[in-house]
Parts: C-alpha cells; structure tokens; sequence
C-alpha cells in the first residue's frame, strides 16, 4: 500500500486548507462564531431563493470581490445544488457585468473633476 506524498504548502496567502478549516474560525470567541453560522445557516438555505439560486448568487459575489476561497467554497456548493457549468458561467459573468458599470458610472466622477479643473 503506497501513500500519497503530503502536497507542499503554498507559498501565497491562499491556502485550500482553510476552507476545510472554517469551522475552526471560533476557536477563542466560539458564541460569535455560532451567532455568525446559525446566521450563515439561515440565510442561504431554501427561503423565497432555492439554496441553487443563493448559491450562483454567492458564486458571482465571491468573484466580485475576488475570494479565492469562497470561489472554492461556492462553485463546489453551485455544483452540489445541482447548477451546471453554464450556469457557474453566467453567474461570473453577471459578476463581471456589475463590477464593469460600477467601474464606469464612477467614470462620471472623474468628468466632474475634469470639468471643475477645467474651467
């Protein structure tokens, strides 16, 4: 019987590890951490959204702002929930969509400054 060899640990700050270790987050101050996953819990289980929908929702938000770990954490969910690659697409895409008019509409900003200086 051979065993795997231990995978080296990344050099970056993201670590996959820690997603298995989340749980783990309340280990000094254990009542905010089970406020925060009885919170969690009831927010992206089935309510008015399928815990699907909340799941490609969080899928896009995780993109948003840019979490390698809740991209890990919700396209394994999405998948779980039964959503489909074109689907997980979509959801990144919408993601994408948002952030580039966010980025836009705050274009205006810098035309208010342009023309304050400009005239």
């Amino acid at each position: 019987m051979s065993s795997k060899p231990a995978s080296p640990k990344p050099s970056g700050y993201f670590d996959p590890d820690h997603v298995d270790h989340f749980k783990d987050i309340g280990k000094n101050r254990p009542e905010l951490a089970e406020k925060f996953f009885a919170y969690y819990g009831e927010v992206m289980g089935d309510g008015a959204l399928t815990a699907r929908e909340k799941s490609l929702m969080a899928l896009a938000v995780a993109h948003a702002v840019q979490c390698p770990y809740c991209i890990e954490a919700y396209s394994k969910k999405s998948l779980a929930c039964g959503a489909d690659l074109d689907q997980m697409t979509e959801a990144v895409h919408v993601a994408a969509a948002v952030r580039g008019g966010a980025n836009l509409v705050h274009g205006m900003q810098m035309r208010d400054h342009h023309d304050q200086i400009s005239m």
